[in-house]
């Protein structure tokens, strides 16, 4: 087991501003250390994976298609998230399909635990703008969803409510900094990590006071799961794809799908105003498995995959124990 030298005061320099390293940087300053958050771009953030990101907390809905430790990381990070910032929503997630869908729902149902059957009555007393749309669907109570483009300041400002400085427009590299540095650069981090693939994620922001949902919808899909996502002022995110390429467009297939999945969820949505197109290229290693690579003073934090938003806060907690105490998390870590 590697145990870190330096002392519990030295300083913390975490590279990338994004959710992977908002939350070391949060959760470092909070324990005392003397941090520093460089992002290579301005506050606005618009490059960033994180912009473009859906911000589901869903770990039970995760578990279809994710490994365990995706689910363990994720129930350990909504504790976090709920301590944290306690205004985060926390109205469960739904999951509904077409009738076409029907065994891929049941298989959904299987796959994953947490979950409620409702029936098209207790769907409706839910979400009553779905009422009569669907004859069944699974409710997640626990599981939660944040807006990144607004959660991301917030957590920018308890960084420095908590003591910590973050400078933006700062592109600087892990040789130009003492004491421990921690690189959540994602798939800029290629020249240390050259196994990193982008796993592009699309999305369409639409725009309806026609319909009011109060937690995310996702729509059973033969190729990738599809979600409604409300945000505030009548807006709603469709997404997200995964898609194995690293351009940043958006395609035609893509948007007929997420615009298809809107209005199969509700017709209003036809009518819905289309505010934005926009993808982001998540950070990925081989195995679709989040990875923090320890040489020295050095930690490298990445591979977050379609998961940021949902377990940074865990990862975030568990390089914190590593450089406190020696801990190791050895489904996580990886030391050199």
């Amino acid at each position: 087991m590697y145990q870190t030298t330096k002392r519990p005061d030295s300083p913390v320099s975490i590279i990338g501003a994004g959710i992977a390293g908002a939350w070391q940087a949060l959760l470092f300053a909070q324990a005392g250390h003397s941090v520093t958050l460089h992002e290579r771009s301005d506050a606005a953030m618009t490059d960033a994976t994180s912009h473009w990101a859906g911000g589901m907390l869903a770990p039970y809905c995760e578990a279809e298609v994710a490994e365990p430790i995706i689910s363990r990381l994720g129930l350990r990070s909504l504790d976090i998230w709920r301590r944290e910032l306690p205004d985060t929503p926390f109205n469960g997630s739904l999951v509904v399909a077409l009738p076409r869908e029907r065994n891929d729902f049941e298989r959904f149902a299987r796959m994953t635990e947490g979950h409620q059957r409702l029936d098209a009555a207790g769907l409706a007393a839910l979400e009553p703008s779905l009422e009569g749309r669907f004859r069944e669907a699974l409710f997640f109570p626990t599981e939660g969803h944040v807006e990144p483009r607004r959660v991301l300041p917030k957590l920018h400002e308890r960084i420095r409510a908590a003591g910590g400085t973050i400078k933006f427009s700062s592109d600087v590299s892990a040789k130009d900094l003492d004491g421990i540095v921690i690189d959540c650069r994602g798939l800029v981090a290629r020249d240390e990590a050259p196994e990193l693939r982008g796993v592009k994620g699309e999305m369409i922001l639409i725009e309806t006071d026609e319909v009011q949902l109060a937690r995310p919808v996702r729509l059973i899909h033969p190729r990738w799961p599809l979600y409604v996502i409300p945000r505030e002022a009548g807006l709603f995110m469709l997404g997200a794809t995964s898609i194995e390429a690293e351009d940043t467009g958006v395609s035609v297939r893509s948007a007929l799908e997420l615009l298809g999945a809107a209005y199969a969820v509700h017709p209003a949505f036809g009518e819905a105003r289309i505010v934005e197109f926009g993808s982001g290229l998540r950070p990925a290693f081989p195995d679709n498995l989040p990875r923090i690579g320890v040489r020295g003073d050095r930690i490298a934090v990445n591979g977050l995959f379609r998961h940021g938003f949902l377990i940074a806060p865990a990862l975030a907690e568990l390089t914190l124990a590593y450089v406190e105490r020696g801990q190791i998390d050895n489904e996580v870590m990886q030391c050199a």
